[in-house]
């Protein structure tokens, strides 16, 4: 399953906000397998979320949008996925029905417009706040506030899988440009992929869709790199399988 994520907020393209929520996604999808190919920061803007939402839920199988999604004036993330389906933005019966069964209010004490989603579309509860997401074909719509966009992920985790594989990590004292040879040579002998990551030490993580070929790959850098000390390196058998 390949996927583009699409953050929304003037704050994140001002350096105002720290955009965690594109890292936590990926990484929680990461988790499920599937490869998510694209982030995009786009302003709180109609016209710019609609033109990104049509060009990639036409390349690729799911897009997740974050942010721009409550009553406020800036909030209009709604109206840009609307506007990519060419569809109305419309009072959704199941998000007033939720919060008026949920909540510790009515619709009527919230903000006009807070219950409108785009015409059809499937409305995705918020366990943690008020504002309602939406799934409208592939392309699903959450908060921009973490603990309520986590939350209403998990709501819809199942949807998105990939194929899951096995994962090795390996710590090297060497720089990164020194490592090249060995990098190549294991990808040319292994069915792997190989991602370094530089700190204190280099972090080379191994990914392979077989859990003995992902060992076997690490055992060979591991017998041709200088570890690193510091680090714990892990014994065979202990490869990171994801969920």
């Amino acid at each position: 399953m390949r996927v583009a994520v699409v953050t929304v907020g003037d704050e994140l393209l001002s350096g105002d906000t720290v955009n965690t929520n594109a890292s936590w996604l990926c990484n929680r999808l990461d988790d499920r397998g599937v490869t998510v190919e694209r982030i995009t920061t786009v302003p709180d803007r109609v016209a710019d979320i609609a033109r990104v939402v049509n060009e990639y839920r036409a390349e690729y199988d799911a897009v997740l949008v974050t942010g721009g999604v409550g009553p406020t004036h800036d909030d209009v993330t709604m109206d840009g996925v609307a506007t990519a389906f060419g569809r109305p933005v419309v009072p959704n019966e199941a998000a007033a029905a939720w919060i008026d069964e949920h909540g510790d209010y009515t619709v009527s004490d919230l903000t006009e417009g807070t219950t409108h989603l785009p015409e059809g579309a499937r409305f995705l509860r918020n366990p943690e706040g008020v504002a309602p997401g939406a799934a409208l074909d592939s392309v699903y719509v959450l908060p921009g506030v973490p603990d309520e966009m986590k939350a209403m992920f998990e709501t819809v985790a199942g949807e998105f899988a990939g194929e899951r594989g096995s994962v090795e990590e390996v710590h090297t004292s060497e720089p990164e440009s020194a490592l090249i040879d060995r990098l190549d040579g294991v990808q040319e002998r292994f069915d792997v992929s190989v991602g370094s990551y530089p700190g204190d030490s280099v972090r080379l993580k191994i990914r392979g869709t077989d859990p003995a070929t992902a060992r076997a790959a690490a055992d060979w850098l591991r017998e041709r790199v200088d570890l690193a000390t510091e680090v714990e390196q892990p014994e065979q058998g202990d490869a990171e399988t994801s969920e």
